[in-house]
């Protein structure tokens, strides 16, 4: 056993333990009143970079900080990697669903619960442990890295493109390594070579000034509730595909090689239905679960608002209605001409007596990797030696945009190589990750630096 794999023997438990210190930071990065507890997060990983001998500065952004950090001991010759890891973390609630405290990380049955637990503080963490284990009592890295950790990613990433596009010259780099994905399977190392974009909607229908008795005005008044069912009806067509004209113009075919590999994967439908809760599973028509998750868009309403909705009745014809819709999308969509189309189709639909005003939230584009790069089979060696089976090509049905941006910006391919396990609850209440990942993550992440270091 190298020495890097030694040292992560020795001393998993105090990485463990100093997780559990970043865990406890509260740093949700869309509410201002945690405004000085994301800070706290980005300071804590300063330090700890620090204490192992990196180079480290807290970059200011109109919002949140992000953390940068470099460590150039390999001398020119070696290549560069670039590790993205985000500190902040989504809101806790509902609280009443979570079995212990979502800040105060507790291990049950071998996992770690906590939010941020495995998005994204435990995953980032495991490269640090890794870094620690090279550079402790006076060792080197085979690699130069950089390493940045924001505290937007749970909001946008707003700041994220300025800041690599100011510190362009300092992030270059040979290849982009990010945790922030997960396995398909327990056991089962993944590589993720595929992601979906985004384009997230607030769609606001006004009908009178306020709110009418229903017996008074209903009939005669357009309903802004009623209104805006109609217009989410439409988004569909019978066989669930979007009914936005002109939207699948851009959708990128997978081969028929693709599509085999996907149904070659160890997925069981029912243990998925059963996971997940619901008594039964649809979509697209002609494709299969996992091809509407990785390759095909979506169109899905994230929430909805309008009228009296305590307990009781009260019978009022709402003055107001709100959805947000977003819509999940492939390559090669992209997410402005999507804006485009839905603003174009809504207006369509809208009834006479009421109006619509849509906003656009947030969106990113999809993305695809090649898979035959030597950083990526130096990715396949390093889950190879640790796991001791080679991995699997996944795609990812949520959205990472930074992904693209990095690709096009720096001119270097990503490697999406994560740990979390299914139904881990990313962003849900009881978010853990398991300690057994945690380790194998750590180890991993420290024969890839062997590995792409060639």
């Amino acid at each position: 056993m190298s020495a890097p794999q030694t040292f992560i023997d020795r001393e998993l438990p105090r990485f463990q333990g100093e997780l559990f210190e970043l865990l406890r930071i509260p740093s949700v990065s869309a509410r201002s009143e945690h405004d000085s507890d994301t800070r706290q997060a980005a300071e804590w990983l300063a330090r700890r970079l620090r204490s192992i001998g990196f180079e480290v500065e807290i970059v200011e952004t109109p919002r949140h900080p992000v953390v940068l950090a470099e460590w150039r001991g390999a001398g020119s010759g070696a290549p560069t990697v670039l590790i993205y890891g985000h500190y902040d973390v989504q809101p806790p609630e509902p609280l009443d669903l979570w079995t212990t405290p979502p800040f105060e990380p507790t291990m049950r049955d071998g996992r770690i619960f906590a939010r941020g637990a495995v998005d994204d503080k435990g995953q980032l963490y495991m490269h640090v442990a890794a870094l620690d284990a090279y550079l402790a009592e006076g060792g080197k890295l085979p690699i130069n890295v950089v390493l940045i950790a924001e505290g937007e990613e749970e909001i946008g990433s707003p700041n994220l493109v300025p800041f690599v596009e100011r510190f362009r010259d300092r992030l270059a780099c040979d290849v982009v390594l990010i945790s922030d994905t997960g396995m398909f399977a327990p056991g089962l190392p993944t590589i993720v070579n595929a992601l979906r974009g985004l384009a997230y909607f607030e769609v606001q229908v006004e009908g009178p000034g306020g709110d009418l008795h229903s017996g008074t005005y209903g009939g005669a008044v357009v309903n802004p509730a009623m209104a805006l069912a109609r217009i989410l009806a439409s988004l569909h067509d019978e066989n669930r595909r979007i009914a936005l004209p002109g939207f699948y113009d851009d959708v990128h075919e997978w081969s028929p090689a693709d599509r085999a590999a996907i149904k070659q994967l160890p997925f069981d439908e029912r243990e998925f239905q059963h996971q997940v809760g619901v008594p039964a599973l649809d979509g697209e028509a002609g494709f299969s679960t996992l091809e509407r998750l990785w390759i095909r868009p979506t169109c899905e309403v994230n929430g909805l608002l309008s009228g009296y909705t305590g307990q009781g009745a009260k019978t009022v014809l709402p003055a107001r209605a709100m959805a947000k819709v977003s819509f999940r999308l492939v390559p090669d969509q992209d997410p402005v001409r999507v804006a485009r189309l839905f603003r174009e189709h809504v207006a369509s639909v809208t009834p006479a007596g009421v109006k619509v005003t849509i906003e656009e939230l947030h969106g990113g584009r999809p993305w695809r990797a090649s898979t035959e790069g030597r950083h990526y089979q130096a990715a396949v060696r390093a889950l190879e030696r640790t796991f001791g089976r080679p991995p699997v090509f996944t795609g990812e049905g949520g959205s990472i945009p930074i992904v693209g941006d990095f690709e096009r910006i720096l001119g270097a391919p990503v490697l999406l190589v994560g740990f979390a396990l299914p139904g881990c609850n990313m962003h849900a209440p009881n978010e853990w990750f398991a300690l057994e990942s945690f380790e194998m993550g750590t180890r991993t992440i420290a024969n890839l630096f062997d590995e792409l270091a060639g």
